[in-house]
């Protein structure tokens, strides 16, 4: 009898001790990366990776392609609606629109070609009610036999683990650290799939963590934060929901910065606009640096791409305590880990 695959669709399904884990082994394969056994006879020999990409990418598609590719594997890209057709994802539709065919026929066929199906699908932007529910991703792994990793959703779990590695990296332990999630200005609403990943993963590893976001309305989706909640409540820590710059920033350890829209306005972005542009002092400048620990030793990391001096000033983001590039790189090595843990011939 088949089991069920193991899918990395959020971190929420991942306990702590098998995120650290995964890190343990990313940090193995980052040191040995240029020593390491030749390129086509590793992990992923013989083994095939379907990445789908309804949406762009730039260090999501590089470094899956890359790691796949060190690994021995081949990746295979795919994009609906360009170089493959269009899909249907919700179940009991008349499909008399634009999609060709339903996401439990591409599922069931990619799981036959491949090992494992990445899919990355951002939200429509219309219902957060209906966005909410991942449907995407939730179709794959539902119909799919083989692994199914999100690439970003409504969260973002693989940016979530290469920013923990980053921050062992730097921090060492994460227990009793502050860390500060601060909303910025963007000049339009963004996805809250990072917001909500960096909540999740800072809760998750220990810290004291600290949401900044200009008014109620910008709190992030219940779900999230509940879980954040439970989780800084399992490690003996706090979560502080904050709209001061000032007290938030006070000795944190890590300012982790990115822009949102309010979900109440979700969909209607015209009616939120007027609160988005009273706020553009939200922006990560060397003033409210100086805030954080020790005197402004803090670290500042983003998950690119990020707008200088929109989200974050020049010095901010090119100061020796900015770890943006560090976080970025590490998307390579934490998903290679990934990929060895789910479909690697060393488990």
């Amino acid at each position: 009898m088949q089991t069920s695959p193991r899918h990395f669709l959020s971190t929420l399904d991942w306990s702590r001790a098998e995120i650290e884990s995964v890190l343990t082994d990313a940090k193995q394969l980052k040191a040995t990366r240029k020593t390491a056994t030749p390129f086509g006879a590793g992990d992923l020999a013989g083994k095939s990776v379907a990445l789908v990409f309804f949406n762009p990418s730039l260090r999501t598609r590089s470094s899956f392609e890359i790691g796949i590719f060190e690994m021995g594997g081949h990746a295979v890209v795919l994009e609906p609606g360009k170089g493959a057709w269009p899909i249907e994802y919700r179940d009991g539709m008349v499909m008399d629109a634009e999609a060709e065919e339903h996401v439990e026929e591409v599922a069931r066929v990619l799981s036959r070609y491949c090992d494992l199906i990445a899919v990355r699908a951002f939200p429509k932007f219309q219902r957060w009610e209906d966005d909410r529910e991942d449907l995407v991703i939730k179709g794959f792994a539902k119909y799919a036999t083989v692994p199914v990793v999100n690439m970003e959703t409504i969260t973002h779990p693989c940016q979530e683990l290469a920013l923990a590695l980053t921050l062992k990296e730097r921090l060492g332990t994460t227990d009793g650290k502050k860390f500060l999630l601060t909303w910025t200005y963007h000049p339009k609403p963004l996805n809250t799939a990072v917001a909500n990943s960096g909540l999740i993963i800072a809760a998750k590893l220990g810290f004291d963590v600290t949401l900044l976001c200009p008014t109620p309305e910008y709190v992030l989706d219940a779900r999230y934060m509940e879980a954040a909640r439970a989780s800084v409540a399992e490690n003996g820590r706090t979560l502080t929901v904050s709209h001061d710059p000032a007290s938030a920033y006070a000795g944190a350890h890590i300012v982790y910065a990115k822009s949102w829209g309010a979900l109440p306005y979700f969909g209607r972005w015209e009616e939120e606009k007027p609160i988005r542009e009273k706020h553009k002092h939200f922006m990560v400048d060397e003033q409210k640096m100086a805030l954080t620990v020790d005197g402004g030793k803090g670290l500042f990391s983003h998950c690119l791409p990020l707008r200088r001096n929109v989200k974050a000033t020049d010095a901010v983001v090119s100061s020796p305590s900015s770890l943006v590039i560090d976080e970025a790189e590490n998307r390579l090595h934490v998903q290679k880990a990934l990929l060895r843990r789910l479909i690697g011939h060393a488990k």
